[in-house]
């Protein structure tokens, strides 16, 4: 069976974004489809990370690329950030789900991570600098943690309009007959 998967992201406040993910129990065509249609979300989107819930997909996968150079590209099968180090760091983040908006965020600037390739096979590695932020930041996907958690109150004051705006865009989508 081919599969041809094409997303669309998954936009602030939409509760599958809140939901946590589940674990992934198949490593199989359709989730290499999966992983290469986030991929084609990811880099159509001008982002450097994406986790499945923000195509909508309740699992515990995420992709990435820091570089944008193709052999740099990361696929996280049911992460487990196993630990933490290094001095917390404060970095802007932006979020595909929270387009425009942008915030500082602190986060410890090394990670520990174990999970799982796109076959199966399972690896553990530690990363530091801007990988370990683009993971810590979609593994907070996978636990329903949004950017506009991770703000504060003084970014949210600043974002406050755009957030507003993203409310109000998905109270018409959803009141929306559909079709």
């Amino acid at each position: 069976m081919a599969f041809d998967l094409h997303f669309d992201l998954t936009l602030y406040p939409d509760p599958v974004l809140r939901r946590p993910a589940q674990v992934v129990t198949a490593f199989d065509e359709e989730l290499r489809a999966i992983v290469a249609g986030m991929f084609e979300r990811m880099y159509a989107s001008k982002g450097v990370g994406l986790a499945a819930p923000q195509v909508g997909l309740k699992k515990r996968l995420l992709v990435l690329n820091p570089t944008g150079v193709p052999q740099d590209e990361l696929v996280l099968v049911n992460p487990r950030l196993a630990e933490l180090s290094g001095p917390p760091t404060l970095f802007e983040e932006g979020c595909l789900s929270f387009p425009s908006i942008y915030a500082e965020v602190e986060r410890p600037e090394i990670c520990k991570v174990h999970a799982f390739r796109v076959d199966g096979t399972p690896f553990e590695e530690t990363f530091a600098g801007f990988t370990s932020r683009i993971i810590q930041h979609e593994n907070d996907h996978l636990e329903g943690v949004l950017l506009v958690d991770r703000m504060s109150p003084a970014d949210r004051l600043r974002n406050k309009t755009a957030l507003e705006e993203l409310v109000a865009k998905y109270k018409r989508k959803a009141a929306a007959p559909a079709r």
